[in-house]
């Protein structure tokens, strides 16, 4: 007899393709305790894909900021609410996609946190920093009106330029 997972893990699944495609899907409760399990779902992903540790930090931290956002701003810590996320590690290329249930918003609203008026602001260091880290960053409507930000990030080569 197996146990049932926990009640803030909604959906676990992981495949691998015929193209040597891996791919993970989860879903969590909006509970900022489940950054941790998304983190461990991607490095994990990562690790079969034959990643590099040294690539960890860029996109662990790009992750957690999404998910922090998503379970803060789109889905406002309700726990019936689900953040929706998908791995994706193919070749030299790890895309993240992470979507809410909020009511959505626009990016460019988001005041630069590099804007002298804005250091010592606490709100925008998010997004900016998945753009730092990541290789390419989008916003998107979802149909339910939440929000999906998709990331990617491109293994380096030997010469020190992004895949």
């Amino acid at each position: 007899m197996t146990a049932a997972p926990p009640d803030d893990i909604a959906i676990l699944t992981a495949q691998m393709t015929t193209d040597k495609t891996l791919r993970a899907h989860l879903a969590l409760t909006s509970r900022f305790e489940n950054i941790e399990v998304a983190e461990r779902a991607l490095l994990d992903l990562c690790r079969r894909a034959g990643w590099p540790d040294d690539e960890d930090y860029w996109l662990v931290t790009a992750l957690r900021e999404a998910v922090a956002n998503a379970v803060r701003h789109g889905n406002r810590q309700d726990p019936k609410r689900l953040v929706r996320l998908e791995y994706t590690v193919h070749d030299s290329t790890v895309t993240i996609c992470v979507e809410d249930e909020g009511s959505g918003f626009d990016p460019d609203d988001v005041p630069n946190p590099t804007d002298p008026e804005n250091l010592l602001r606490p709100s925008g260091r998010g997004i900016f920093y998945m753009r730092q880290f990541m290789s390419r960053v989008e916003f998107r409507s979802t149909p339910g009106g939440g929000t999906a930000v998709l990331m990617e990030r491109k293994l380096e080569t030997t010469d020190g330029d992004p895949g």
